[in-house]
């Protein structure tokens, strides 16, 4: 079981959500993350997923702030799905030091700028919204670990993949995991750019 060997916070946490027992997606995908390296994760619908993602990068970032850059960025396909990746985050960080920021692209991007720059550990937002923020000098990719992107199928739109491909500009040195249902060939076109010596993980 694959929560045995979680950060004691992230236990602790699942015990008091009642989450005792990974689902098989997470058996198979949570120790592959672990290692470091890139993944492609792929499994249907209601598998565990989004827990999967926040759960790694809890375990990542060893459930500590450090710091003020950001370590994780999540990206999600629009506001809404970022918010809610963030009230899922919320669950977890909750009377923890860990911070997470919501990057809403409803507020003017001088906002975002300001508060990110007070410190921030996790980083969800949209590609849209990450990209103007790197293009404006709104956030420091120098610090991150891990880049997660959330039913990554939304790459497919042209918009969301152009932004993506200029966000990766930006990264030198990163872990990166996409969670989709299916890889769809866009997907597969990540294989030769920025994910390098990939792992696959399907469900």
């Amino acid at each position: 079981m694959p929560f045995k060997k979680l950060h004691s916070d992230i236990k602790e946490k699942l015990e008091s959500l009642e989450i005792t027992i990974p689902t098989p997606f997470q058996s198979s995908s949570i120790p592959v993350i672990k290692s470091g390296a890139n993944i492609f994760c792929t499994a249907s619908k209601d598998s565990g997923k989004t827990t999967t993602l926040i759960l790694t990068t809890l375990q990542k970032l060893k459930c500590e702030a450090v710091g003020n850059a950001p370590r994780a960025i999540a990206l999600a396909e629009n506001n809404e799905k970022a918010l809610e990746l963030y009230d899922a985050f919320f669950k977890f960080t909750r009377y923890s030091a860990m911070r997470v920021y919501f990057g809403d692209e409803k507020l003017h991007i001088d906002v975002l700028k300001s508060e990110i720059f007070e410190g921030v550990d996790v980083l969800i937002s949209t590609p849209k919204t990450i990209n103007k923020l790197l293009l404006l000098n709104g956030v420091n990719t120098t610090q991150l670990k891990i880049f997660s992107i959330d039913d990554a199928e939304f790459l497919t739109q042209k918009t969301s993949y152009t932004a993506l491909m200029t966000i990766i500009q930006s990264i030198h040195k990163c872990q990166f995991v996409l969670y989709s249902e299916k890889m769809h060939p866009i997907l597969k076109r990540f294989e030769t750019s920025f994910m390098n010596r990939f792992r696959r993980v399907s469900i």
